[in-house]
């Protein structure tokens, strides 16, 4: 009888879908039989779960379903998790799947967010319940041509297909929804009542790791020296579990005053053209590898008819298995960094994400050019050199000799930063190009927790967006125009004055914004908060001849403090540990719940003006 029926539902859909959708013969098989035929069967085996199906909602459903809800976990398909037969929208098929309630995930966390945050969710219930790995990772097409018909796609840990020319048995069709439902049961409460709550939600499951995905793939860790700033990035590095793959330290000599310092040259001497490569290149070749190893690809593609380049293509769920491979420059500014790390600052501008709702090409310009390798008198030796000579990186290789190498989309690279007088300072190219860590303000020094640690750094990865769309802003901020007019209400300040920021700017804090994906003003605020601690204090710096208009005390620090105090009122006040001050997006309390301290910058630019009120000078750097 169940088989009859879904192959009735099945074979009669597409034609049924032309004809008046009111009293439609085949909509009361769905919704009417099917469904006691399900709900009488669950019942025998003293299952009270809510059996609800849908063919449309006054015309044809895209994509018609049938939904099995745990009462005591959710009573909507619009949020939490349940088994549910998904039907083809051409007919060919019908799928068992223990799907999401997209529509309140979506609401949460906007279009873009609610898929991160199913794969997490179908991650941790693949820790969790072992027994439906071999379900995972299997693609769900439902020949769908709405958006709504399109998330049951994502929405999902898990799924069986069955084929409408080779539908099983009742016996099989019964036994595999209740090993489904075995499955469901044992799925804890807790997870279906994070994925429910309101905007107060930071995180859709409390214990679990939460990566937290940079903005941009350069960072600058500044503070004073022994406070961990390299241990930190190796501890991020330690993460992934494989840390022997994904490290690298290079300790930054005085005497670095060229790219090739950091990224090797060709030499000549013994009468052939060989290059010299360094451990960096050698990283960043690996990171390249990392990716086809991860199932992605990497192919030459003429993008917008400007001629062929190298491109790396690949759905997001590819990028689930793709580690981040984090390059630590140690005491980066021992030696001018606009000198020898200039020619990978200007490449790095030319990156670019393009996102096709799930899939993905990424470009970027080459840091090794082609006719730098070509022109080796054997090129095969720099291969050896580069660590890719097996076999299964031929097309890889072929592609750098065609299009040179550019920077991975998995590359992180963070320089640690003493500002004393053996160092050098930052020229406002290479502040522009990174996000700026004041060290000991993002990850401040706490000698009690020194043997039992009461927090924990969040994981951080590399950045999937180079800019942003409309559509991937939070609901919070869906259209832009409340960071822009934070944007603008700052720029007032600056104007006539060489910190005035510009596109460049703009674009980051939607990138901020996006990867933070904050659901109220509170968080957006946050945002906006480590957004100024990171891309704008850091440009600011000078005497009073240059900062103090009239006098120190209405100086151009003083009146952003007096902006700031407005655009940031959520926050502006609050402080370390109260319920209403701003959560840290970087940290957690060990048990994954929300740390809340004070406005960062609002204790900067007081700490940068006492400093110019009492030496004539000030600088973001500690």
């Amino acid at each position: 009888m169940l088989n009859g029926l879904i192959k009735r539902i099945l074979e009669g859909w597409v034609e049924a879908t032309g004809e008046n959708f009111t009293d439609h013969p085949l909509a009361t098989t769905l919704r009417h039989d099917l469904k006691n035929e399900i709900n009488d069967f669950l019942l025998k085996n003293e299952i009270e779960f809510n059996v609800k199906a849908s063919a449309g909602a006054g015309n044809w459903a895209n994509v018609p379903w049938l939904s099995i809800l745990d009462p005591n976990k959710t009573s909507t398909t619009q949020e939490g998790i349940y088994p549910v037969y998904l039907f083809r929208a051409d007919g060919s098929g019908f799928y068992l799947s223990l799907g999401f309630g997209t529509t309140k995930l979506k609401k949460l966390h906007g279009a873009v967010g609610a898929k991160k945050e199913a794969v997490r969710i179908a991650n941790r219930i693949q820790q969790l319940v072992p027994e439906i790995q071999h379900l995972a990772g299997r693609t769900i097409d439902l020949k769908a041509s709405t958006d709504l018909g399109k998330s049951y796609e994502w929405g999902s840990a898990g799924a069986i297909f069955y084929d409408v020319n080779n539908i099983p048995l009742d016996e099989v069709l019964k036994k595999d929804l209740l090993d489904l439902i075995n499955i469901y049961n044992r799925i804890p409460t807790a997870i279906m009542t994070n994925i429910q709550e309101d905007e107060k939600v930071i995180g859709i499951i409390n214990d679990m790791a939460v990566v937290t995905k940079l903005p941009k793939p350069f960072i600058l860790l500044a503070g004073l020296s022994g406070t961990g700033k390299s241990r930190f990035v190796r501890e991020q590095a330690k993460s992934s579990g494989r840390i022997s793959e994904t490290y690298c330290l290079v300790a930054v000599r005085p005497d670095w005053h060229e790219p090739s310092d950091l990224l090797g040259y060709t030499s000549r001497l013994n009468g052939k053209a060989e290059y010299v490569t360094t451990d960096v290149l050698q990283f960043i070749a690996r990171a390249w590898m990392a990716m086809i190893d991860a199932g992605l690809s990497v192919v030459g593609k003429n993008i917008d008819g400007q001629g062929e380049r190298l491109v790396v293509e690949g759905d997001e769920a590819a990028l689930n298995g793709l580690l981040p491979h984090w390059l630590c420059l140690d005491e980066m500014n021992l030696a001018p960094v606009e000198q020898y790390f200039a020619d990978y600052l200007s490449i790095l501008e030319t990156r670019e994400w393009r996102w096709d709702d799930t899939h993905f090409e990424y470009l970027c310009d080459p840091i090794l050019k082609s006719a730098t390798i070509n022109q080796l008198t054997d090129p095969n030796i720099f291969r050896v050199e580069l660590g890719i000579a097996d076999n299964q990186y031929d097309v890889l290789w072929q592609l750098f000799c065609d299009h040179g190498i550019g920077v991975p989309l998995n590359l992180i690279v963070a320089g640690t930063v003493n500002m004393d007088e053996t160092t050098h300072g930052f020229s406002r190219k290479v502040i522009d190009r990174a996000l700026s860590f004041d060290f000991g303000e993002f990850y401040p020094i706490v000698f009690a927790d020194y043997f039992s640690p009461s927090t924990r750094n969040k994981t951080l990865s590399y950045p999937i967006w180079s800019a942003t769309k409309t559509g991937q802003l939070p609901g919070i901020d869906s259209d832009g125009q409340k960071s822009i007019a934070f944007l603008d209400a700052i720029n007032q300040v600056l104007d006539n004055t060489p910190f005035k920021l510009a596109f460049r700017a703009l674009n980051e804090l939607f990138l901020a914004v996006v990867s933070a994906q904050p659901k109220n003003d509170i968080e957006l605020n946050a945002v906006w908060d480590d957004f100024l601690m990171c891309k704008l204090l850091p440009r600011i710096e000078g005497d009073s001849d240059k900062l103090a208009n009239e006098s120190i005390e209405q100086s151009l620090l003083v009146k952003l403090s007096e902006i700031l105090k407005i655009q940031l009122a959520s926050i502006w006040d609050g402080f370390d540990g109260d319920a209403n001050a701003r959560p840290d997006l970087f940290r957690e309390k060990d048990d994954g719940s929300v740390i809340t301290i004070s406005c960062r910058s609002k204790k900067k630019i007081d700490w940068m003006q006492n400093r110019l009120t009492q030496s004539g000078f000030t600088s973001f750097w500690p």
